[in-house]
Formats: C-alpha cells, structure tokens, sequence
C-alpha cells in the first residue's frame, strides 16, 4: 500500500486545481475513476466566464479567479447579452438589483443592435461585457501539468472501492490498488456522496442533473462577434463557436443518476424550438449533441472543507456549473483550509466560512 499525504477522489477541473495548489507543500495522489481525467463534466463544459453565472454567492469565487485565469491566457472576449421581452423586465430589474454593488458591470442595451435577425419581442437587454470564453481543455491540462512537476501522482482507471479510517489514517481500495493518506479529499463531481458513503461518512445531498448541448449550423452562420446570448427567465442560452457554428442549450436541468450523461432528444427538440423563437435564422444541421452533469448541494452553493463528525475527510463538491470559472479562487481557498495556511490574497476578502460542510444536517 502506497502512502502519501493527501488522496486525491476525482481528477475533473476540481480535483486537479487543488492537487495543483497543494502538491509543492505535501504527497499527493490523485484517484481517478475513468481511462481519462476529466471524461465527464470537465470535458463536456460550455465553456464561459460570466461574474453572474450561478447568483451572488458565486460571484465573489468567480471574480477573484478572473486574473489568474486571464493571465494564463486561458480566457478569450465573447461578453454575454442578457434578454428578455416585455414581460420580463421584473427579472431584468431584479438581476441588475441582485449584483447591485458587485463590481460586475451591466448596462442595459438594445438587443437588436448586437443581434442580427432578432425577433421583435426580444426588447430588453443587459450587456455583461466581461463575460469571456474559457479553454477548459488548456486550463484542466495545466493543472494537471502543474501538479505532476511538483511531484503528484495520478492513477487513472482507479475508482474508489471503499475507505476506512485506521489509526489516523485513510486506508483507501481503489480500482487502480490501494492506498493510504491521513486526508482523503472528495472531488468527486456527482459522484460526491457515493464517495462518501463508501468512506462511511454520512452524505449532504449533493445531487446532479443533467444539462443538454447542441453544436448548429445556422444561415446565417453565427458570427463571430456574436456576444453568449441568455434568456433572463433562464430557458436557453447560446453562444458562437469557431467556424460560424453555434452551441445551443435549454438551459435543461433533470435530475440524474451519476454516470455517463447522454442527450436526450427531446431536450435537442426544446432547444431548437427555443431558438427558433429567438432569431429568424435557419437551422441547416444539428452536427453534435451531447450531456453533462452539474451536482449541486442543497443551497446551490459549493462545499469546501472537513467533516465535522469524520477526521481526514475534505468536502470539496458541489461545484455546479461553475467549477470551472471558479478554478482557481476555490482551489486557493481549500489549500488554505486543508494545509493550515493562510489564504492566498487574491481569495482573502472571501469568508470560507459560507461554504463549510457544517452548514448542512447529514442526509440519512
């Protein structure tokens, strides 16, 4: 049995970040399930920095990621364009009142002026111009990169089996053979609380859902100053992609088993018909579809740190759709907490209290 000082469950966008910011202090391992990090929400994102995405408890943790993710050159411009119709504008009101304060700049505009073919009804507009894309693959890679040269080790094809804690330490069964850590950290997306209960440590709720994508080919082709484009009421987005193409969601959340999310095509059919709804563009074909997963806790909020009730066991799930924009400021904010340290000044004005573990009552 191998020993080191932290495990490592999940080697998506989460788990890698934090062996990243952990590995020049302590031994990491890094246990991931698939043949490949990231095979499941890491590798299927849409791929967007927005301040705004996932609500004001998000913001903070996204914002302060936004300079490193930037300086990396892991960010491209694409701003986003809220819009709704006439009947929308309590939304609209009510999300300018929400970041009211923020820093997050929004400034209503006319829609049609950034929007070629938009239809009538689509009056209102709230332009977030720091919005950006996102090189997911890039970002997940460096981490990864920059883990392995501070000396982390990543076992793939190694699910874990079970986990018992014996004389301060994790003894850890895994696909890939066994191992040993005094901290066993759970980065494991929507597998979190399976993660947990295997390791005998009782649950929070963290509950995953699936979330729909399609790649179009539209005349006319999306241009490529076209900002990310959401509906305000939350029904649809969509955004440009290279080669005049356009990705396309309905924004779908359905309850799901952890595993390997597939479209469903009612989901593909409610897009489009969103869509159609939207611009008077033509659809000429549907080139890609395909499904992620997003798990959320019972608040919608992400969870980091040790369990109160289970010496050695760090939460560090429940990261939505945000855990990639939210990369580094999550990453930095639980290497302080698990090594003991103080927090990294890019994350210092951000309370880690509000997303502790023991904020919840266990799940029986």
């Amino acid at each position: 049995m191998k020993h080191y000082d932290v495990a490592i469950v999940g080697a998506g966008i989460a788990g890698a970040s934090l062996a990243a910011a952990i590995a020049p202090f302590v031994s990491v391992v890094l246990l991931e399930a698939e043949d490949v990090a990231g095979y499941h929400a890491t590798g299927r994102s849409a791929a967007f920095w927005s301040e705004t995405y996932g609500g004001p408890g998000i913001q903070p943790l996204t914002t302060a990621s936004g300079p490193a993710l930037r300086a990396g050159g892991f960010l491209q411009d694409l701003g986003s364009l809220h819009i709704g119709r006439a009947e929308d504008a309590p939304a609209i009101d009510a999300f300018l009142a929400e970041f009211a304060g923020s820093g997050v700049a929004l400034d209503r505009v006319d829609p049609h002026a950034l929007v070629l073919g938009l239809r009538p009804e689509w009056t209102l507009g709230v332009l977030e111009a720091s919005s950006t894309y996102i090189d997911v693959a890039a970002l997940h890679a460096h981490y990864l990169a920059q883990a392995k040269r501070a000396g982390a080790t990543l076992l793939v094809a190694a699910p874990l089996q079970s986990a018992e804690r014996r004389n301060d330490c994790w003894e850890v069964q895994t696909g890939g053979g066994p191992v040993s850590a005094p901290i066993l950290v759970n980065a494991a997306g929507a597998w979190a609380d399976q993660v947990a209960g295997r390791a005998g440590v009782a649950p929070i709720g963290i509950t995953a859902y699936r979330r729909t994508v399609v790649q179009l080919a539209t005349d006319p082709a999306a241009p490529e100053t076209l900002p990310h484009i959401a509906d305000i009421s939350g029904s649809f987005y969509f955004k440009p992609e290279a080669g005049g193409r356009l990705w396309l969601s309905p924004h779908d959340e359905t309850e799901a088993l952890p595993g390997d999310a597939q479209p469903e095509e009612l989901d593909v059919a409610i897009a489009i018909d969103r869509f159609e709804h939207v611009v008077d563009w033509t659809i000429t074909r549907v080139e890609r579809r395909w499904a992620g997963l997003r798990s959320f806790a019972p608040d919608r909020l992400p969870v980091y740190g040790f369990a109160a009730e289970s010496p050695g066991f760090f939460w560090f799930a429940g990261q939505g759709g945000f855990g990639i924009q939210t990369a580094p400021a999550a990453a930095a904010l639980a290497a302080a907490l698990l090594l003991g340290r103080e927090p990294d000044p890019s994350v210092a004005g951000i309370d880690p209290a509000r997303y502790a573990p023991g904020r919840f009552v266990a799940v029986a």
